[in-house]
């Protein structure tokens, strides 16, 4: 029994931390995990096979949620390989892409037809679980799986929009190579700051896009201490539509016309990290607004 599964990274129209709702674009940065199952047909644990850089307790609750959902009650042996192009730890949303590559790869392997939705709710739960994610990611884990940007109540785990980017748009990304810290240690500064995270989901929620992403790169960088005001102002010069923080960073995202995206690259500082352009997604599972 051999599953594959395929998710992309995204990046943050508005972090979930303030106020339990968050917002997230796929981005074309893709997570891939292979997975061969070899059922004993017995109950018991799986015998878990993988390499041990991928031993991490993210892989291993994605692993036992996808399993308990897709082959309860069953045991055996399990084999599994991933591979990744996503930079982790900067906000690109690679612990989401990673965890719902996997468990779409085991509902493959046991011939199971989930929809976005579920994939991203098993996906949240083992965030969550393992302690990576502070709100689970739903919004992070929906993003990577369907494209158009996704706003979502991280807190009970619904979509509550979904709306296509006006065509020609794509992103340059600035990428530090130093990480970000995991978001649980930030989920008491954000809660505090509730009140200053509402205008960039009010915002996402009414299609504002370019205007959450600046309101929410506002209080981001005030709470973790990143000093991105001038990048941001040479981007916009530039031809930038829409910065910010991805995440919980120290990634920054600019959105730009295609033709105007040289130019948007060129105004990220080099000193500061790794720059890169990448496209939006343009293919995932259709998803539902409203579902439940």
């Amino acid at each position: 029994m051999r599953g594959v599964g395929e998710a992309t990274a995204a990046i943050t129209i508005v972090n979930a931390l303030a106020t339990g709702v968050g917002a997230a674009v796929g981005i074309d940065l893709r997570a891939r995990a292979e997975v061969e199952l070899h059922p004993a047909g017995s109950r018991g644990k799986w015998d878990v096979r993988l390499p041990e850089e991928s031993r991490t307790p993210l892989v291993i609750a994605s692993l036992d949620a996808a399993l308990n959902r897709f082959s309860p009650g069953s045991a055996g042996t399990a084999s599994l390989s991933l591979r990744s192009d996503i930079p982790t730890g900067r906000g690109l949303k690679s612990s989401s892409a990673v965890s719902s590559a996997l468990v779409l790869a085991v509902a493959e392997a046991t011939d199971a037809r989930p929809d976005a939705l579920e994939v991203a709710r098993l996906s949240a739960a083992a965030a969550t679980q393992s302690g990576v994610s502070a709100t689970g990611a739903f919004d992070d884990a929906l993003a990577g799986l369907a494209t158009g940007v996704i706003v979502t109540n991280n807190s009970d785990r619904t979509i509550l929009g979904r709306y296509e980017l006006p065509a020609g748009l794509e992103v340059a990304l600035l990428i530090p190579r130093t990480t970000h810290s995991p978001s649980p240690e930030w989920r008491t500064s954000f809660a505090r700051n509730a009140a200053a995270g509402r205008p960039a989901v009010e915002a996402a929620l009414a299609g504002d896009w370019a205007g959450a992403m600046r309101w929410n790169t506002e209080l981001v960088e005030r709470l973790v201490g990143y000093d991105y005001a001038t990048v941001r102002a040479a981007l916009s010069a530039e031809g930038a539509v829409g910065c910010s923080v991805s995440g919980m960073g120290p990634a920054l995202a600019a959105v730009a016309p295609r033709p105007r995206l040289p130019n948007v690259l060129g105004a990220l500082p080099s000193r500061l990290g790794d720059r890169r352009t990448v496209r939006f997604a343009t293919s995932g599972r259709p998803i539902e607004v409203g579902t439940a």
